[in-house]
């Protein structure tokens, strides 16, 4: 396994403030003419890859649609210039979600797990886009360039003291540059927190959120984790102070309260999360019995124990547990994906279609329908059309490593052996193993020996692949 160099790793960053426009700094153009938006994006890109090769994600096309809507609603009231945004999703329980340069936006599974409303969960990826607009690591290498000459003059003249006789006034002189390079960089990293809390904060409120969740989640963990030994990776790579949580309430306080209320599509993606990561489904249909026989209006728990209980193998009980928020709201997308999959899971094929039949027409665009529907598709037979169907998915999410490992295996169903090649390739560069594309191409272009255009096309995408992989070596280097 080859592992991400630390600089690359430390690209993660979150909360504090609030300002107005005309106190934003002024970027210039020092920090784009050591690194560029472009080599930026594909640094970004680059990056993503490796990161995917190596910790394992969520494929889970509800939660990986619902991640990627509210971080474009956020982005369009955000400072985001370069709104070619890549996601990750990260199957990990614990509190965590970063920003990475060229637009890369991780989150953890655990991030629905402590944010209790949309606006919590929304004010982290606020300040993760704040990172973003204000390209924070380009400004970083910019720092660290400027700092080199003073740190190696002031490390000279404790070389040339210490020589001298100086001794240990000498060694000081080098321990102390040192240090102040350690205290400068830091100082840097708390300006770009700060800097990103209050541009957060800003788009946070222009977004229609209340901003004052930002401090509330912050008070929260600081409670919660005040004496843990080993906090979560979030609260490491994001340390919260008494000052900061101070200047983010106040700032937070200026704007009008808000009445809006938490969304119940957040939740129920919240009750997916944790029915991912309860220890059984039974455990999780308990819990979320109690919360419903605590409030018996709680739709997510309602929704929760669905789910548990389908893949508990109760079928029949699940059925039940979804017929009064399906008679409440027959329309709801998500309540109509989980009768979906229960129509599939009782082998009620016609059911299933007439039911995706009235819900095309009134979600065009939605990703996790789509692939509910390929998923119906491969459960009637239907080979060829789920590879129409994925297909067209791929105009508009052909970045995506989970879409071309299905392509893969329906190519593979239905015989289309090329296809099949080329499928795992693009898979394989997504997921940072550029050995294995090129070798699946190779297997493409043998088969395709007697096609010249298709042949032709197949060498064109191997030299791309190429050059993809000479980028990354040169990261790695």
């Amino acid at each position: 396994m080859t592992f991400l160099r630390p600089t690359l790793l430390t690209l993660a960053c979150m909360f504090a403030a609030h300002a107005g426009a005309d106190d934003l700094p002024s970027l210039g153009d020092a920090s784009s003419s050591i690194v560029s938006p472009q080599q930026e994006h594909l640094l970004g890109r680059a990056w993503l890859a490796l990161l995917r090769g190596q910790v394992p994600q969520l494929d889970d096309p509800q939660l990986k649609e619902f991640v990627e809507n509210s971080v474009y609603r956020l982005a369009e009231t955000s400072q985001v210039q370069d709104r070619r945004l890549e996601f990750i999703l990260l199957n990990s329980n614990q509190l965590n979600a970063f920003a990475a340069p060229g637009g890369i936006i991780g989150v953890n599974g655990g991030l629905f797990l402590y944010a209790q409303t949309e606006a919590e969960y929304a004010s982290v990826l606020a300040h993760e886009l704040a990172h973003l607009s204000q390209r924070h690591f380009a400004r970083g290498v910019e720092a660290q360039q400027r700092m080199q000459l003073p740190l190696m003059a002031a490390m000279l003249a404790g070389i040339v003291a210490a020589a001298a006789g100086a001794g240990d006034a000498g060694m000081a002189t080098i321990f102390s540059a040192q240090a102040a390079a350690i205290q400068e960089q830091r100082r840097f990293s708390r300006q770009n927190e700060q800097e990103a809390d209050r541009i957060g904060l800003v788009n946070l409120e222009r977004a229609g959120y209340d901003p004052r969740a930002m401090p509330s989640m912050f008070e929260r963990l600081m409670r919660q984790y005040r004496y843990d030994a080993k906090p979560p990776e979030f609260l490491l790579t994001h340390p919260v102070s008494e000052s900061r949580i101070a200047d983010t309430r106040n700032r937070a306080e200026q704007y009008p309260a808000k009445g809006v209320e938490d969304s119940l599509r957040y939740q129920l993606m919240r009750a997916r999360v944790q029915l991912t990561y309860e220890e059984t489904p039974g455990v999780a249909a308990k819990r979320f019995r109690a919360m419903l026989d605590e409030n018996p209006k709680l739709d997510a728990a309602r929704y929760g124990l669905a789910l548990a209980q389908m893949k508990n193998g109760q079928l029949s009980e699940a059925q039940q547990s979804l017929q009064p928020l399906l008679k409440g709201t027959p329309d709801d997308l998500t309540y109509n994906l989980a009768q979906l999959e229960l129509d599939m899971a009782q082998n009620h094929l016609d059911d299933a279609q007439r039911r995706l039949n009235h819900l095309l027409p009134l979600y065009p665009g939605s990703y996790s329908l789509q692939q509910s529907r390929i998923d119906l598709l491969l459960k009637q037979r239907r080979i060829q059309d789920a590879e129409r169907a994925l297909d067209e998915l791929l105009k508009s999410r052909d970045k995506d490593p989970d879409v071309w490992y299905q392509v893969a295996e329906v190519r593979g169903l239905s015989g289309n052996t090329i296809g099949l090649h080329q499928a795992r390739a693009e898979y394989f560069a997504l997921v940072g193993d550029y050995k294995q594309a090129l070798e699946q191409l190779d297997f493409a272009k043998r088969r395709a020996a007697n096609n010249f255009q298709l042949a032709s096309r197949i060498d064109a995408r191997q030299r791309e692949l190429e050059d993809e992989k000479r980028m990354v070596d040169q990261m790695l280097r």
